[in-house]
């Protein structure tokens, strides 16, 4: 999945601009795509988890610590690496959807 611009150059000295192609979008945010992708290999590595959801290593390790800070998710170190625990499932923070749990989530995307 590619969430990156693309950027088309003319080639005609005339119209020598640069435009971008806007980016697609999608349902769940960066911070349900790593809730996700962690839940379903908790010794991946973020490295891999970027690459996966489309974002930067930096982006990732950032939502990790927001889902940590928040209670969604627990660090664990094993040796050099870290293993990664979803909490008890937790209400999502949004209004709209706060009736149902971190846990309705996994299990609609796990079907």
């Amino acid at each position: 999945m590619s969430c990156g611009r693309l950027l088309f150059v003319s080639s005609s000295p005339k119209t020598s601009r640069t435009r971008q192609v806007p980016k697609p979008w999608t349902f769940l945010t960066n911070h349900a795509h790593v809730l996700l992708c962690l839940a379903r290999e908790p010794e991946g590595l973020l490295r891999d988890v970027a690459v996966e959801v489309g974002i930067t290593e930096r982006a990732v390790q950032r939502i990790v610590r927001d889902l940590e800070a928040e209670g969604y998710l627990h660090r664990k170190k094993e040796g050099r690496r870290n293993h990664y625990v979803m909490a008890e499932p937790k209400p999502l923070r949004h209004p709209i959807e706060a009736h149902r749990t971190t846990g309705d989530l996994l299990a609609l995307i796990r079907r």
